[in-house]
């Protein structure tokens, strides 16, 4: 049964991704899951505290993040998603740019690719996507995550990004990807400035056009820390504050590493949001 596919055709929700760094380097939680076992237990308890999806992955996107070989990467991801496959009936994402990562990991039981470079860093990501008929997160970024930071500039980032979207899922439809698996990101976070930030999350309703469920990840993030001056483990609150504007905003799916704040944040908010239509 495709579970995203019947929420797709219904939406009558806002979905809530669990994230599962499983990265020593992850700018939050990196290194916080020191066994397999561990990483499962956690993914189980986001299951239990109103998780949609389970993302897991095993390569921090963070500035100037170190990149990891396949094999590694493999090592770290594929017995996390065979443990929650065998024991967790969500469906699971897997965070990751590289086509064999994504085939190892959706034979293990993963349904959705969540790939930063939307299809753009390895020319086989599609085609794995399409032959295993698997989901798609299609998400901007400019640049690469060990230079997305150095002076990004937009004239227009609203419409720049919504135009890349487009040009992307255009691109994932010829590769053999329906368009009703994919889902779109703008990339908060990634190669944008705080105002950059700021002007994408009062303008989402741009992107729901697309015709496509708009993903939003603003969990913890840095912006957040220019704004409020708080650390990562201090962000909860304005996590929420973020997230609530996003689904008000039209977000369909918020990516958290909170996820019981975040089940209530999309319960309250999509409420709202629906009450004023």
């Amino acid at each position: 049964m495709d579970r995203l596919g019947d929420w797709r055709t219904s939406r009558d929700r806002v979905l809530v991704m669990g994230i599962l760094n499983v990265a020593p380097d992850s700018f939050y939680d990196g290194g916080r899951w020191s066994s397999v076992g561990d990483a499962v237990d956690f993914g189980l308890q986001m299951a239990a505290d109103g998780a949609d999806i389970i993302d897991v992955g095993g390569e921090s996107s963070r500035p100037g993040a170190r990149v990891v070989s396949v094999e590694e990467e493999l090592d770290r991801v594929i017995p996390v998603v065979e443990g929650l496959s065998a024991r967790c009936d969500l469906p699971l994402s897997v965070d990751t740019t590289k086509a064999r990562v994504a085939d190892a990991a959706i034979a293990a039981g993963a349904s959705i690719v969540n790939d930063i470079s939307a299809l753009r860093f390895d020319e086989g990501l599609g085609e794995v996507v399409a032959r295993r008929q698997a989901w798609v997160v299609l998400m901007h970024m400019q640049g690469e995550p060990g230079t997305m930071q150095r002076e990004p500039r937009y004239d227009d980032p609203v419409g720049e990004i919504r135009t890349f979207l487009e040009e992307r899922m255009e691109i994932a439809e010829r590769a053999g990807i329906g368009r009703r698996r994919m889902i779109v990101d703008p990339g908060i976070g990634f190669g944008k400035t705080l105002d950059h930030n700021l002007a994408l999350l009062a303008g989402l309703r741009c992107f729901v056009g697309l015709g496509a469920p708009l993903l939003v990840g603003l969990s913890r993030k840095s912006f957040l820390e220019r704004l409020l001056g708080l650390p990562a483990e201090e962000r909860l609150v304005g996590t929420v504050a973020a997230n609530a504007v996003a689904i008000a905003h039209g977000a369909d799916i918020i990516r958290v590493h909170d996820v019981r704040e975040g089940r209530w944040t999309a319960d309250v908010a999509y409420s709202a949001r629906c009450s004023v239509r």
